[in-house]
């Protein structure tokens, strides 16, 4: 719990819960009876982080192990981070109000970019040395997982270790090699080479990265034994891996506050633009059984009224029907709704809609993503316009007004008209309402357009693909704002300067740690919040460092390039990428995953959807 030094701040903070741990169902061991301590930090406030499943699962999975205690870790927000630097209070864990450098582990989630100002803030709250170099003894072992991970060299400096792919399980094998070494007196470095041996794991510093003259990479030479590939680590059985039969039940409202409960990972889709649909390769289900009993437990011992049904696409679930007629067996009595976060245009029906008892009649979220057909293909989303048009009107037959559809700006191959198209699908959206015989009488329809900028991510048939300059998506943004057709339809976007930012460290390299580092010293941190974004800082950053940002997120890369990430192995080959993305410029589509099997390369990890094809 808090120490008496933080109870005096509480009252001077605008969220106290944030801070004071406490809340039930969180763990708390003897710290004699424990061998190792791991800090799960989430790089943004407790909120948020606290919304996370990622979060629960590995708090749960290390806290299994009797001689493990995991302890939540958040940013603190602004205002108590000022009380705590004025007072010198360190950065201190929930559970037991202990100071983060006490911790044997510190492991951060990297989720978002635009969280790595936060993660090396952390670092300095907690009083550790932000670069791994400095770093000494065997202590204070900086791991990071997410999807992040997947190109982790802008943070290479300052983590002695990252875990790729699923990390239910390779967590707990590093923290147990860990605890033997500790036992046999090991030191860092020996830790470090045989953890790089654990397939999953990642250690930067045994990799010598050399550059050409134009600033690409000319090479990444793996050293003192560390594989030339790092493969990463994947649960083939979703049945049998763990999964928590409790959450801690957070003090204040945050962004999700239910039970949340994974029914696949991966996705049969292959959407170009998206990172995480090839990331979570292979797709695996779990049985009906085993969700239901999962969801049962949870309800139970969390007290929560609601269930949502989580996944990169719920609606893909092959048995969704039969799942939620198991689950209403139970859930209408218990007086507990189910609801399905990630639905597809293609997935939804009135059949769907009547099983699922907690969406409300006033919105409903779709992603066509483009507006325009030939967009659609080349990003390979697999929607017809008139599937869409068709899934509203069933939306408002039902008795639904409200209609939120997410598009993208900036994609490869974009023409001013693809960018018109997305205002005119809009607008066929408001007509088929008023066209609708059987709509709700007596109200509106509200439609809301929400364009986010493209931003190229490692691992998809995208990535050599150059972003937008900031003025070309201020141009486009400017068409969407300027020729709205109906007063029924609201335009919003996201911000130009904080994708560009975006796609600079996702595509970045080690050059790039020099700019985190000065940036977090001139208090750069919260990027992903309005309120502290300082786009005018960065640029002083960058130009002071004589660092071009434009390189990593402008420039257009050849296939032949060397990328920054090319030494970690996420299961699918580079050259179905460049294959994919060679469609793409073509406008050719690529059937999903159970319709005909492309290649990825997913089916070498022996599990999932690739094997139960064959």
């Amino acid at each position: 719990m808090y120490s008496k030094e933080v109870e005096k701040l509480l009252l001077k903070v605008q969220k106290p819960g944030r801070y004071v741990g406490g809340e039930m169902n969180s763990i708390i061991k003897k710290k004699e009876e424990v061998d190792v301590r791991f800090a799960f930090c989430f790089p943004d406030t407790y909120e948020i982080g606290m919304s996370h499943l990622g979060l629960k699962i590995l708090y749960g999975a290390i806290n299994e192990v009797p001689y493990f205690w995991c302890e939540r870790v958040f940013a603190p927000w602004i205002d108590m981070e000022a009380l705590m630097i004025e007072q010198g209070l360190p950065l201190y864990a929930l559970e037991s109000g202990d100071p983060v450098r006490d911790f044997d582990f510190i492991g951060f989630t990297l989720q978002y970019e635009l969280s790595y100002t936060n993660v090396l803030n952390m670092l300095k709250l907690a009083g550790i040395p932000l670069k791994s170099s400095e770093r000494t003894g065997l202590f204070h072992i900086v791991v990071g997982g997410g999807p992040c991970v997947c190109n982790p060299e802008p943070l290479a400096d300052f983590f002695d270790l990252f875990f790729l792919g699923d990390g239910e399980e390779v967590d707990i094998a590093v923290m147990e090699l860990y605890r033997r070494c500790k036992a046999e007196q090991k030191s860092r470095q020996e830790f470090l080479e045989l953890a790089a041996q654990i397939e999953g794991v990642y250690v930067p510093s045994l990799y010598e990265v050399s550059y050409q003259d134009d600033g690409t990479i000319k090479a990444c030479i793996p050293k003192n034994g560390a594989p030339e590939r790092v493969k990463k680590c994947v649960i083939r059985d979703m049945d049998k891996a763990y999964y928590p039969s409790t959450f801690v039940v957070p003090l204040i409202d945050v962004v999700h506050n239910r039970v949340s409960e994974e029914v696949l990972r991966g996705c049969i889709r292959g959407c170009r633009f998206c990172q995480a649909g090839f990331l979570y390769r292979p797709f695996r289900e779990k049985s009906i059984d085993v969700i239901d009993a999962q969801c049962q437990a949870l309800c139970a011992s969390t007290g929560y009224d609601e269930i949502s049904l989580s996944s990169l696409s719920t609606s893909d679930y092959s048995q969704l029907n039969e799942l939620l007629d198991r689950l209403h067996t139970w859930t209408e009595k218990e007086k507990v709704s189910v609801s399905l976060p990630s639905l597809r245009v293609d997935g939804f029906s009135p059949e769907l809609m009547e099983r699922i008892n907690s969406v409300r009649k006033s919105g409903l979220t779709f992603a066509p993503e483009a507006g325009s057909q030939r967009m659609r293909d080349v990003i390979n989303k697999n929607v017809e316009e008139e599937q869409l048009l068709h899934t509203v009107n069933v939306a408002f037959t039902e008795g639904w007004n409200r209609i939120k559809l997410y598009f993208m700006i900036g994609l490869p191959t974009e023409t001013p008209e693809d960018v018109q198209a997305i205002l005119t699908l809009g607008k066929k959206v408001v007509d088929a309402f008023y066209n609708n015989p059987n709509r709700s009488k007596g109200k509106g329809v509200e439609v809301t357009l929400s364009a986010a900028a493209f931003v190229p991510k490692p691992f998809t048939p995208f990535q050599w693909f150059g972003q937008d300059t900031m003025e070309t998506l201020h141009d486009k943004q400017r068409v969407l704002k300027g020729n709205i057709p109906s007063k029924r339809l609201t335009v919003n976007y996201h911000g130009a300067q904080t994708s560009f930012l975006e796609a600079v460290f996702a595509r970045g390299d080690r050059k790039l740690a020099p700019v985190l580092e000065l940036a977090v010293e001139r208090g750069i941190h919260f990027d992903g919040w309005d309120i502290c974004f300082n786009f005018e800082q960065w640029m002083s950053v960058f130009q002071d460092l004589e660092v071009d940002p434009a390189f990593y997120a402008n420039r257009h890369r050849e296939f032949d390039e060397i990328f920054p990430w090319d030494h970690l192995d996420y299961g699918i080959r580079k050259e179905f990428l460049i294959e994919e993305c060679r469609r793409a410029y073509r406008g050719e589509t690529t059937p999903n995953c159970r319709e005909k099997c492309a290649g990825c390369g997913a089916a070498c990890y022996g599990g999932g959807l690739c094997v139960e094809k064959c």
